[in-house]
């Protein structure tokens, strides 16, 4: 990767007051940027005033396979990683099985027992991500094989800024090339994780995770919005797509996405805030936990008014592509929903719950 050009981007990031991502269709009031602040000492940084402000870092693989060896992987990846720490991010998102995943020693020589590594007592790789984590005071997605009571599964664990684990995430939806025994791992096969699984919290918040297939069931997505997820940390292989956007704006919640091909950060408005590219291969930005969102129909007659009573007080966005805006505060003693209660404008939630209720009464045959 070329250093120069990531150097560039970041000042280029950094200087402007671009309130998009490069490619986002949208207009923002007033405009602010998506990607993390850089402060210091004496800076303001919104990180130490907003409660909820979370920066958030995703890293892909693209780049990095095929590999030969699981060593060189890791080093690989743990450099990429280090590109990023310089963002001072709360937490980093990692690919599914990214120690593993088109690596030509761990797909042709080792059996599924020698890559999997204990939940409990973490293994050389865990450790080493740990190391990262407790270093650079951040979480960190590690997606690997694990074992437990006798079984592997397609896990992903969550360390916290001490380098624990933190929680632990099974995959629901093997393929099943994983699940049946010899059909792809040596020595064994996956065994699905259980639908009903815990979020984990934080000191942000709630996070919950998905690994790859698991796009293609809304089971697990919808368990972690009814459990309150604010945060769903998505690690697979293959980049998951536009059905990512809708599980955003459906279960209204940010959604970091980590890939072989791709990174990226979705908003609750169902929109990228960030992906990564030909120039970077990670995605960042700074995300608040108390946005937000509405349907740009249902406010659009009331923003010249709030507008002028809240200025600068508030970042507004109006998303062109999605007919969706997003009001989250700039000011700790202001609450997004105390405004639109003020302004009589409900919360998109709030709308297709109306709406679904007078669709139930007046259904034919109710």
């Amino acid at each position: 990767m070329n250093n120069g050009k990531n150097t560039s981007r970041r000042n280029f990031l950094k200087n402007s007051t671009l309130g998009l991502s490069a490619g986002i269709a949208g207009v923002s009031i007033p405009a602010i940027s998506s990607a993390n602040p850089s402060t210091s000492d004496n800076d303001i940084g919104v990180n130490k005033k907003l409660p909820g402000v979370v920066s958030i870092a995703s890293v892909d693989l693209k780049g990095l396979w095929p590999e030969t060896t699981r060593e060189l992987r890791i080093k690989r990846m743990l450099e990429r990683m280090e590109e990023v720490a310089g963002m001072k991010p709360d937490l980093i998102c990692l690919p599914e099985l990214f120690d593993t995943s088109w690596v030509r020693e761990a797909e042709e020589g080792m059996q599924l027992s020698e890559l999997a590594e204990d939940e409990k007592v973490p293994g050389p790789v865990t450790r080493r991500v740990a190391a990262f984590a407790k270093k650079n005071n951040c979480y960190v997605v590690c997606p690997l094989f694990t074992k437990k009571d006798g079984h592997f599964y397609n896990s992903s664990l969550l360390l916290d800024r001490k380098g624990n684990i933190a929680g632990v995430y099974h995959k629901t939806h093997p393929t099943g090339t994983e699940i049946v025994s010899g059909a792809y791992y040596k020595g064994g096969g996956i065994v699905p994780g259980a639908i009903d699984q815990p979020v984990i919290e934080t000191d942000f918040g709630k996070v919950g995770m998905q690994i790859c297939y698991d796009a293609n069931w809304a089971d697990g997505w919808d368990n972690l919005k009814n459990k309150g997820a604010n945060i769903v940390l998505f690690s697979s292989q293959f980049p998951g797509g536009r059905m990512l956007n809708y599980y955003a704006v459906k279960n209204n919640y940010y959604i970091i996405s980590s890939t072989g091909g791709d990174a990226r950060v979705i908003d609750i408005s169902g929109n990228d805030l960030d992906a990564s590219s030909e120039f970077v291969r990670y995605a960042w930005a700074t995300i608040n936990l108390h946005k937000v969102v509405t349907r740009t129909w249902e406010i659009n007659g009331r923003l010249p008014d709030l507008i002028k009573k809240y200025g600068d007080r508030l970042g507004i966005k109006v998303w062109a592509t999605t007919g969706f805006t997003t009001i989250e505060s700039r000011d700790p003693q202001l609450k997004p929903l105390n405004v639109l209660k003020e302004f009589e404008v409900p919360v998109y939630a709030d709308i297709i719950n109306s709406e679904k209720e007078l669709q139930v009464k007046y259904r034919e045959g109710k």
